[in-house]
């Protein structure tokens, strides 16, 4: 099933910034059939649903295992029945 998503990580406890951490998360979801869109505040996702609360699983378990104790995600996932969700479709 297609969906979109934002996702929005945030690492608590590294330091006062996060760039480290979220350019990890950038190039994790690279890694998988997505459109990504990066912005001040999250991560726009376009692609399988599966596959998104797959990713955000690994990234967790990357993040943990490269030190980062403890993580915040929220993440909103859209799906749709009447036509195919895409990010392109939410742009004004």
């Amino acid at each position: 099933m297609k969906a979109t998503a934002e996702l929005q990580i945030i690492p608590i406890g590294s330091s006062i910034s996060v760039r480290q951490e979220i350019t990890r998360v950038v190039a994790l979801l690279q890694k998988y059939d997505f459109i990504v869109e990066t912005h001040a505040s999250g991560t726009n996702i376009e692609g399988e649903l599966g596959e998104i609360l797959a990713a955000v699983e690994k990234i967790h378990n990357v993040l943990h295992h490269d030190g980062c104790a403890r993580l915040i995600s929220y993440l909103k996932v859209e799906t749709r029945t009447d036509k195919i969700p895409t990010l392109a479709g939410k742009q004004l």
